[in-house]
């Protein structure tokens, strides 16, 4: 990768970005521009009375508390409508920046009107038992767009925008905890629950790390940590927003977890024998799930509670034999599993939230490297590498998906994707030549042509700053580069992440 100007040279630039950038998130709703996810706030205080789904497909949660236990938004936003309602007696609508909507029903007393800005943890209203109800409670129904009749589950929403329930109303709403996309390889990196990146590269004396100073800021030196040399990396967030690391090669499999969130972090831990690949995923209920690949097919382990134990390794099934490992969550919370080698693609998924899995399925043809996404409606998009360039394909339901269309990008690279502040997937690719991305043109739309995005490398992945801006991260035989947004399409030079951290060839 080549050198650029140092970040102490951009550091105005970016503080001028960051500036702007509130004001340009904060739109209207008829704004065609969403903002992709926010901190969320406890709706209420109370316990799960009814949960979402079931023999009745109750479209939302209940949560129970005494009359008059006051309502809050869950986030910023719009109060679209406020008043008499068929079935909850009262509701309150609030359309949020990143296109979705919060409902909150049987309330027996409104305190905001339509028209009405919110913010994060504002009271909205007070419990009450109006319309059809047995007892006080709240109904809270999520939906991912003012046009969807139906709702999807309000804990997973929530647990994204870092709101497990119950919960106690009145905290701050902090960063929400980076859990889609996670990226895997042999350079990785998510958000700690204050907000601040942390990376982690496997070289051949081990693994290295570096962390953001502050959020949104500089980087610390690289530290390095030992652990398995060469490895795949994978990283998750527990649901008490601590981080926890895998790292794979072919004798062994470790692990290290933050310790406290936001905290340091504990030795390496033995985690099982080698494989090939290494991807771990978050449950809909805040359990971290490890997929593997090995010689013969893939395996997993999973924890057997929120920030707990974990179980043994278990056969998946089957699954391509020594593939790259890549793990998405779709729009009801299911996990799902794509793993690729050169023969094969293959994909399985949860039959239920939080449940069992399918048989894996055919998916394409065999190819270099894979890196999945969701789009702002939230369906899932694969993209694939191979011989001839990069393919895509999408889902155009919840249950079906699109052919395999090509790109164009770079043959044989390595993929990463996120996702910009206003919702539009955004990909890379590296190999030994060439950088490049290629970006949505709008929400939920098709693609920009593959732009150059610098010189060859090994790795590269993709990480969401706490204010929306994505930073990459590209590695090659001298060490790991970055480069970040300095606004909405706008990017820095390649530059060393303070220090040139391990050699990854």
């Amino acid at each position: 990768m080549l050198h650029g100007l140092s970040r102490c040279a951009l550091r105005l630039v970016l503080a001028a970005a960051v500036a702007v950038l509130p004001s340009l998130i904060v739109t209207s709703p008829a704004s065609a521009v969403q903002v992709a996810g926010f901190a969320g706030s406890c709706p209420t205080a109370g316990f799960i009375s009814d949960p979402y789904g079931g023999s009745r497909d109750h479209d939302g949660i209940d949560i129970a508390n005494n009359y008059g236990t006051p309502i809050y938004a869950v986030g910023d936003g719009e109060v679209i409508n406020s008043g008499p309602a068929q079935g909850y007696g009262q509701w309150i609508r609030i359309l949020h920046p990143d296109g979705t909507v919060t409902e909150y029903g049987h309330m027996y007393q409104r305190d905001v009107a339509v028209g009405d800005r919110v913010t994060a943890g504002q009271r909205i209203a007070l419990m009450g038992a109006e319309g059809q109800a047995d007892g006080p409670h709240l109904h809270l129904r999520v939906r991912r767009d003012t046009s969807m009749s139906h709702g999807i589950d309000p804990i997973p929403y929530l647990a994204e925008r870092g709101v497990t329930i119950p919960c106690t109303p009145g905290q701050r709403p902090g960063p929400a905890p980076l859990v889609y996309p996670v990226g895997s390889g042999r350079v990785v990196s998510a958000r700690s629950s204050d907000g601040r990146l942390e990376v982690f590269a496997a070289g051949a004396d081990g693994v290295h790390h570096a962390w953001q100073s502050q959020v949104n800021g500089g980087w610390s030196a690289w530290e390095r940590l030992g652990g398995p040399g060469n490895a795949q990396l994978a990283i998750a967030p527990n649901a008490d927003g601590r981080l926890e690391v895998f790292a794979v090669n072919g004798q062994v499999a470790q692990h290290r977890y933050q310790v406290s969130p936001s905290g340091a972090w504990s030795d390496w831990e033995d985690f099982g024998s080698g494989g090939s690949s290494v991807a771990a995923g978050v449950n809909a209920d805040g359990r971290i799930e490890v997929f593997a690949s090995g010689p013969k097919e893939v395996f997993h382990r999973y924890q057997t509670a929120p920030n707990s134990g974990w179980s043994g390794w278990e056969q998946s099934g089957g699954g391509p034999a020594g593939s790259r490992v890549k793990v998405e969550k779709a729009p009801d919370g299911r996990l799902e599993v794509f793993a690729l080698n050169g023969s094969v693609f293959q994909h399985q998924y949860q039959t239920a939230v939080n449940g069992g899995w399918s048989q894996w399925e055919d998916f394409g043809s065999g190819g270099h490297d894979v890196t999945v996404n969701h789009n702002a409606d939230g369906r899932l998009e694969v993209f694939a590498s191979g011989p001839v360039g990069v393919f895509h394909r999408y889902q155009t339901s919840p249950t079906s998906w699109s052919g395999w269309e090509k790109t164009g990008g770079p043959a044989n690279s390595q993929l990463a994707g996120n996702r910009t502040a206003d919702g539009r997937v955004e990909v890379f690719a590296i190999n030994g030549e060439v950088a490049m991305h290629t970006w949505q043109k709008d929400l939920n739309a098709a693609y920009s042509d593959w732009d150059k995005f610098g010189t060859g490398g090994t790795e590269i992945n993709a990480a969401s700053n706490a204010d929306g801006r994505i930073e990459v991260f590209g590695s090659g035989k001298d060490g790991v580069h970055h480069r970040w947004q300095t606004g909405f399409s706008t990017w820095s030079e390649w530059d060393w992440v303070n220090g040139s951290g391990p050699p990854i060839t």
